[in-house]
């Protein structure tokens, strides 16, 4: 049956190999568990029901991905997006969480909606290079700022607007202790290097009193999603503003997963003789509809993890391996007294080392072309220091599209990117009438 399902011997592999690699794969994406119910419960959602709510939609994307697309790929929630969903669209522009997952749903139809009519091509090559490399390094910085303000090492100040925080606080050691066992794991190429170290980080919290272990048993049902489930809220779809977060949520989500699924095709021998992905557009699939289930269970959207990568070294080629994956996540819904314990403390060195990946893409931006480097640059460093990763966008928008025409490049400046130009400033039009 497995052999009929997943084709493993034209992949050249076996089961035993692909669980493994499955395995392997979990441990280094399990810390999803932790860090985004912390994440997404910034919005004022209920934690315990978030974190069954990422362990069920990460089960159920990723045997989408593995039984629709026959890939070693596994979904969870975009901690980019995440974030965006958290601290942009409820603490910064003031609407409710509800008012985010409804964004969630009709971006994930819409999602739908291209994949069907083949438009990913299109997409992607309308949106310069420049800002698609800038987006995911300011977004990297944002969760770093996140992360250091966690960890208690970047405080609020009355004159510098932001300091260094007290070492005699106990939880900047705990995070100061994470993220260097975790950097050295990394080092050594440890699997599940993120996890160990938030583990870590959580025992010293235990030892230094920052921790409480519950007394009940570790294991139990998992808590219920009734908390936010299907909280959808369909007063304000037609807003401007909800338009701007469905397309920010498409922007952040679906270059990162084209991105990924490539880079994972290309490394796991799955493109055909002529170099092409045959299953990008099935594994765009299980993406889209993962989306929009899990904005029924109050996820932001989903995307595939590089941390795939992992499970595709130790031999995984199929989609075995994703079912393999799933399935843990599944027996990981009965241990959440576990994961609800870990302190914010010993979740920022996660957050600060996924920042370290994400600013990486900057490297291939050309810094010699100013037309292209000052709008990446104002597109990076906007986010964190306006505390939104939409300003950082257009920021980044608009400054390539009016240094392009004042050089005389019409050429690079695509349609698409016009039209998300004229919204941004149809945006700013509006603020200033309200205002």
């Amino acid at each position: 049956m497995l052999e009929k399902l997943f084709h493993l011997k034209a992949h050249n592999t076996t089961v035993q190999r692909e669980l493994m690699a499955g395995l392997i794969t979990f441990l280094a994406l399990s810390y999803i568990l932790i860090v985004n119910p912390k994440i997404l419960g910034l919005a004022g959602m209920d934690t315990a029901a978030l974190f069954t709510a990422t362990a069920l939609i990460c089960a159920i994307s990723t045997l989408l991905m593995a039984f629709i697309a026959n890939m070693p790929i596994v979904l969870a929630p975009a901690l980019s997006a995440s974030t965006f969903f958290a601290t942009t669209v409820v603490l910064t522009m003031g609407y409710s969480w509800q008012f985010a997952i409804t964004a969630v749903l009709i971006m994930g139809i819409i999602f739908i909606l291209l994949t069907v009519l083949n438009a990913w091509d299109y997409i992607t090559k309308s949106i310069p290079k420049s800002l698609k490399l800038a987006i995911p390094a300011g977004i990297g910085l944002f969760i770093t700022f996140i992360g250091l303000q966690n960890a208690g090492i970047v405080v609020a100040h009355e004159r510098t607007i932001v300091a260094m925080g007290s070492f005699a606080d106990k939880g900047m050691w705990v995070t100061l202790a994470g993220l260097f066992i975790t950097g050295a794991l990394l080092a050594r190429k440890f699997p599940g290097a993120i996890l160990t170290g938030i583990l870590a980080a959580s025992v010293i919290a235990w030892l230094l009193g920052l921790v409480e272990v519950p007394k009940t048993s570790l294991v139990s049902l998992p808590p219920g999603l009734a908390p936010i489930f299907a909280q959808f809220q369909w007063s304000q779809i037609f807003t401007l503003d909800m338009l701007i977060v469905v397309f920010t949520f498409l922007l952040l989500c679906s270059f990162d997963s084209i991105g990924t699924v490539i880079a994972i095709s290309s490394k796991a021998g799955l493109t055909d003789k002529q170099g092409n992905f045959p299953q990008l557009k099935k594994a765009l699939w299980a993406n889209s509809l993962g989306t929009t289930i899990g904005a029924a269970f109050g996820m932001s959207p989903l995307v595939s993890f590089i941390e795939s990568s992992a499970g595709v070294a130790a031999g995984g080629r199929t989609g075995l391996m994703a079912a393999g994956a799933a399935i843990l996540f599944i027996l990981a819904l009965f241990f959440a007294p576990l994961f609800l314990i870990i302190p914010v403390q010993a979740v920022a060195p996660a957050l600060i080392i996924v920042g370290l990946y994400m600013i990486s893409s900057i490297l291939e931006v050309d810094f010699n072309d100013f037309s292209e480097a000052l709008p990446a640059f104002l597109c990076m460093i906007i986010m964190p220091f306006t505390f939104s990763i939409a300003q950082g966008i257009f920021f980044g928008t608009l400054s390539y599209v009016l240094i392009k025409l004042m050089v005389g490049k019409y050429k690079d400046i695509s349609p698409t990117l016009c039209v998300i130009t004229a919204l941004f400033l149809l945006k700013i039009i509006a603020d200033m009438l309200v205002g």
